[in-house]
């Protein structure tokens, strides 16, 4: 993962109450980072963020989370992360992150997060929206590898 192909980043600041007996940050908080950034990305390129989406023509659900940690991070740093898509196929789609040290760039975690987009009357995977494709696009470019539906581009 290269951090130049990332558009997206947000800062926050480790609290008092993220960090283990070792002194560190619990490594279930990197998951709470990730997926802050995760949100915010989709505010930024325009997705509607909020309950009424999330529970109404379609739902998208993580299936799979991974994170590589690479150091510590400690209470009072101060981390960005950083989010982009990096493809969108029928139902599914995957955005990565970053985690750096904003004071030195040293690389904290990097994730790849796997979404699977549902029928919520069913629960069932379902095509991604024309609109999220288009959204992605517009903000990743070519950088973003996007399946779309045959007849369209």
């Amino acid at each position: 993962m290269d951090p130049a192909a990332f558009k997206h980043e947000i800062q926050l600041r480790v609290r008092s109450y993220e960090v283990d007996w070792q002194g560190i940050v619990h490594n279930s908080n990197y998951i709470r980072y990730f997926e802050v950034g995760r949100i915010e990305y989709l505010r930024h390129v325009g997705a509607t963020v909020d309950m009424e989406s999330i529970q109404g023509h379609g739902k998208v659900v993580l299936v799979r989370h991974e994170i590589d940690y690479e150091v510590p991070a400690q209470f009072d740093d101060i981390l960005t992360i950083r989010t982009r898509v990096s493809f969108i196929k029928n139902s599914s789609f995957a955005m990565e992150g970053i985690m750096e040290r904003t004071a030195s760039g040293i690389v904290v975690a990097r994730t790849i997060a796997y979404h699977v987009w549902l029928d919520p009357a069913t629960n069932r995977p379902r095509t991604i929206d024309d609109d999220f494709r288009k959204l992605i696009q517009r903000f990743e470019g070519p950088s973003c590898e996007i399946l779309w539906p045959l007849g369209e581009a």
